[in-house]
């Protein structure tokens, strides 16, 4: 009989090397024939290459299954990588328990990434019972290599008292470095603890620097926030035009309050030419996603015909879906609906039910116009003391004709003593 020729490892690493090159070139096709060639030779290193290409459809179709088999060929045989990436396809699939499994077997390698997944599968109680000092011994474990999604969570731990006693410096100390490894959430997380204080000593400028970096890295919530810092001016010279860049930014990805301020922009004539329509546009984006104060300001929008013609059914549509979230301006808003008749019939009812919402949430607009109606027996009996306690309440913060009404009826009232 022919003896079989025995492939030395030597020239199995030669083949996944070729392959290797093949993939970084993009010659995905060739790169699945040596992949596999090397795999078959039983390079486990190859096995987990073929998996990937499988999983992403990369020089063949793409085939889960197939993807699945190569991954477990690996991690039976002892890979570390290949196990943690069946737990964290198991944890896709919510096979939690089997995702755990993985996970161990990995992390009891070594393996940061492995032992972050099971710190977090302690953390969340999925595939194992929550145990949160069993997941911060996991998760230092990984951070402590440099994995920067540990490190994230190690900072929450912290930040929440999860497993530790709460501190917030030791969870700033531990933010920062994800952040000094570019992972554009934990950047911007820095900096909001710049701008709060917390952990740190409270520094705007500082703040900036970090919500900078996520931002020009498209994370969403740190264009919005650094667009706010350009409307305020902290931690940024004040410059509305750069506002209304990185809110346009924010707005474009999809966020609500993004949308809703670059509205604000608009209808102001603030870093951009006034424009009704353009703000329109914008409110009617944000409002769409449910966000109050931007139904609220659509609802304005119709009632004075600005970017829209004027249309008080309209006006009344988005003030009442404001008003059912809780937003005290547009619960005033549908208060003044109510009492002027804006395309309903005028009910000083209604308008006294809207406006105690909102003036028991302390607007100090509806806490006037609650007192003017009990000051008038508008909807409700007349009561001046009533009316002056409401008048009181606006007065405190600050709205001058609350102050002269009080004092109108603090007057009468004296001279009905003096008579």
């Amino acid at each position: 009989m022919p003896k079989q020729m025995k492939i030395s490892s030597q020239a199995i690493d030669a083949i996944y090397q070729q392959a290797k090159q093949r993939k970084d070139e993009e010659n995905y096709k060739i790169a699945f024939e040596l992949f596999q060639e090397a795999a078959m030779l039983g390079s486990t290193d190859a096995m987990v290459e073929l998996g990937y290409l499988y999983l992403f459809g990369k020089g063949m179709q793409q085939d889960s299954l197939q993807a699945v088999k190569w991954f477990r060929n690996a991690a039976d045989q002892g890979h570390a990588i290949a196990q943690s990436i069946l737990g964290g396809l198991c944890s896709a699939w919510g096979e939690h328990s089997q995702a755990a499994i993985w996970f161990r077997k990995a992390a009891d390698q070594g393996l940061a990434e492995a032992q972050c997944g099971l710190g977090k599968a302690y953390m969340l109680g999925r595939g194992v019972p929550q145990d949160y000092s069993e997941a911060l011994i996991w998760i230092r474990r990984s951070a402590e290599q440099g994995y920067g999604e540990a490190q994230f969570h190690l900072s929450y731990m912290y930040a929440n008292g999860e497993g530790v006693p709460q501190d917030y410096s030791e969870a700033a100390i531990w933010i920062r470095k994800a952040a000094e490894q570019g992972l554009a959430n934990t950047q911007y997380i820095l900096g909001l603890l710049y701008c709060n204080g917390r952990g740190v000593p409270q520094d705007y400028s500082e703040a900036a620097i970090w919500i900078r970096k996520a931002a020009e890295q498209g994370f969403v919530d740190a264009q919005s926030k650094l667009a706010t810092m350009y409307c305020n001016g902290r931690g940024v010279p004040q410059d509305y035009s750069e506002a209304v860049v990185w809110y346009r930014k924010a707005a474009e990805q999809g966020r609500a309050i993004a949308q809703y301020n670059l509205g604000v922009m608009y209808e102001r004539g603030e870093g951009v030419p006034q424009d009704y329509s353009q703000a329109v546009v914008w409110y009617r984006k944000a409002a769409e996603q449910g966000y109050a104060s931007a139904e609220n300001n659509l609802g304005v929008m119709y009632e004075r015909g600005n970017g829209v013609p004027q249309d008080y059914l309209q006006a009344l549509a988005w003030y009442h879906k404001a008003a059912e979230q809780g937003n005290a301006i547009a619960q005033c808003n549908l208060g003044d609906v109510y009492k002027k008749g804006l395309g309903v019939p005028q009910d000083y009812s209604e308008a006294v039910v809207w406006y105690r919402k909102a003036a028991d949430q302390g607007y100090r607009e509806a806490q006037y116009s609650l007192g003017e109606l009990y000051d008038n027996g508008e909807g409700v009996p007349q009561n001046r003391l009533e009316a002056r306690e409401w008048y009181r309440k606006a007065a405190e913060q600050g709205h001058e004709e609350a102050k002269n009404r009080a004092g109108i009826i603090q007057l009468k009232k004296l001279k009905r003593v003096k008579s």
